[in-house]
């Protein structure tokens, strides 16, 4: 009884002695409370989407309130888009009903969603602003154009691997006004070369601002798309077959207001340079694999595109571009900041008067140059004040020239150096030693065939990297190897010691089978 009386008047009436926190403490013992049931959901749903995508699947999986908050604040949705999806696919948009942004990816060896399934998909998501298809051969023409009839606000679609054709991007167009972002890739039902022109009704234009297609046989059957969209200001053509200077020179007719072009292994000449430089505000050039392009397209580039802030060329060691077309970027691109030079030879007279006129100077790559040694390298380490990023692949460059970026390039803060077997580690660590704010990777390892990607510096634009590594196709009898270069004697210990540990495991399980006997 008293110890009862004790305890009770203790949690009723606390000592006058006792803390606010003390007090605080008890008063929780006493009610304990759910602060997180307490979050509004508008709370709750800005935690989930700082969450990434298996945080968010657990937290849902907590109770019913979060299972119902994480499925309306999504709003990106990724599915495997198998035939299997269709019948999943009204509960699924039950619980994600607010979904904006779409990806329906599905494995080529399996069947994909059909007709049906998209429409469904429409009629449950009215409010779709992005969708992503990926090898759904089982859609047709027919199926698009459901979709965009129950989307009006699509503003970003990219197919892959599919087979519908003109019929279906025509319906796209027409009944989706708002579109500004089209990617399309091996779209197989334009290869019978027989497709229609695409682009959007007699007399309208179109809203696009950014227009990429890769690998397709029958590409130009979007000159009249490409044409009509007055808004356009990134263009992007990779291996799309055909003779593409009449089409740029048509098409830079009618679009003047292009920012950034990507031209790979394209059938392009300077006659279709030519036509680019009509548009003024050219900012961004890529020019890869296209080996009828020359110093004279180069320059009449570089002659009106005056606000050009990023080149990068890979000549394909054509030596169709060389010095004369990069004194013409250095003399009149004078806000050039990032420059990517592949399979291009140029000298010291034309990186000189980069240096000099281009201030902005901050990221330059060379790559597979024979003309870049030490020499070259010194008149960049004196002149290039700017420079920031520096990366050199697969040029006749030793420690000499490490010794003089030590002493110049002063705002220089990573050096990459990849397949120049002149420099060696000393080299490298002396750069380091000496610049200790500096980064140095260093990579002697030398493959059969050097990539295209490989010569893009990471710190570059991610776009061009991704774009370039499609162009890497190593032979296929080339002797695997690994980046870490490893010696034959280490490797042959590596495989030793694998053969031992593989014994060890032989006589184990022998000696437990026997006796289990």
């Amino acid at each position: 009884m008293g110890q009862v009386s004790s305890s009770s008047s203790s949690c009723s009436i606390p000592p006058a002695s006792a803390t606010t926190g003390e007090r605080d403490l008890d008063e929780g013992r006493r009610c304990p409370t759910d602060l997180i049931s307490e979050l509004p959901d508008e709370c709750l749903a800005c935690i989930f989407q700082s969450l990434g995508p298996g945080d968010r699947k657990r937290c849902s999986l907590v109770c019913k309130r979060w299972l119902r908050v994480e499925g309306q604040s999504r709003q990106r949705l990724s599915l495997d888009a198998t035939s299997h999806l269709l019948t999943a696919i009204p509960s699924l948009f039950v619980r994600f009903d607010r979904v904006s942004k779409l990806a329906l990816k599905c494995d080529r060896r399996m069947l994909s969603i059909n007709d049906e399934a998209l429409a469904l998909v429409a009629v449950h998501c009215p409010s779709l602003t992005k969708l992503k298809l990926k090898a759904c051969r089982e859609l047709t023409d027919a199926g698009i154009e459901a979709f965009a009839k129950h989307c009006p606000a699509l503003r970003k679609l990219s197919c892959a691997s599919c087979t519908f054709g003109a019929r279906g991007m025509n319906s796209v167009l027409r009944y989706c006004p708002a579109l500004e972002e089209l990617s399309i890739k091996r779209l197989r039902g334009l290869a019978d070369g027989t497709a229609q022109p695409i682009g959007p009704p007699p007399g309208c234009s179109t809203s696009l601002r950014t227009i990429c297609l890769k690998e397709l046989y029958n590409g130009q059957c979007f000159s009249p798309l490409i044409a009509a969209s007055k808004s356009l200001r990134n263009l992007r053509l990779y291996r799309c077959s055909g003779d593409w200077d009449r089409l740029l020179e048509a098409i830079a007719a009618q679009v003047q207001g292009l920012v950034e072009v990507h031209l790979e292994r394209l059938q392009v000449s300077d006659r279709g340079l030519l036509a680019l430089a009509g548009c003024a505000d050219l900012e961004v050039l890529h020019l890869v694999k296209t080996p009828e392009c020359t110093n004279a397209g180069l320059a009449a580039v570089a002659d009106c595109c005056r606000m050009l802030r990023k080149l990068h060329i890979d000549g394909w060691k054509t030596n169709r571009i060389g010095d004369d077309g990069l004194v013409a970027v250095a003399r009149k691109c004078k806000n050039l900041q990032e420059l990517v030079l592949i399979g291009v030879n140029p000298t010291s007279a034309s990186l000189s008067l980069l240096a000099t006129n281009c201030l902005g100077l901050e990221r330059l790559a060379l790559c597979g140059s024979e003309t870049i040694g030490d020499v070259e390298l010194s008149c960049i380490a004196a002149k290039c004040a700017s420079l920031r990023k520096l990366c050199i692949k697969g040029c006749p460059v030793s420690d000499q020239g490490m010794e003089a970026l030590a002493a110049g390039c002063p705002n220089l803060v990573k050096v990459k150096v990849k397949k120049c077997r002149g420099v060696t580690s000393e080299g490298a660590e002396w750069l380091r030693a000496s610049r200790g704010s500096l980064a140095v990777n260093l990579d002697t390892h030398d493959p059969p065939d050097a990539s295209t990607s490989d010569c893009v510096p990471e710190h570059l634009d991610r776009s061009v990297a991704a774009t370039t590594a499609l162009n890497s196709h190593a032979p296929l009898d080339a002797p695997v190897t690994t980046s870490s270069g490893r010696s034959a004697l280490s490797k042959a210990r590596l495989v030793l010691h694998a053969g031992k540990s593989f014994m060890a495991c032989t006589f184990m399980k022998w000696s437990i089978s026997r006796s289990s006997q």
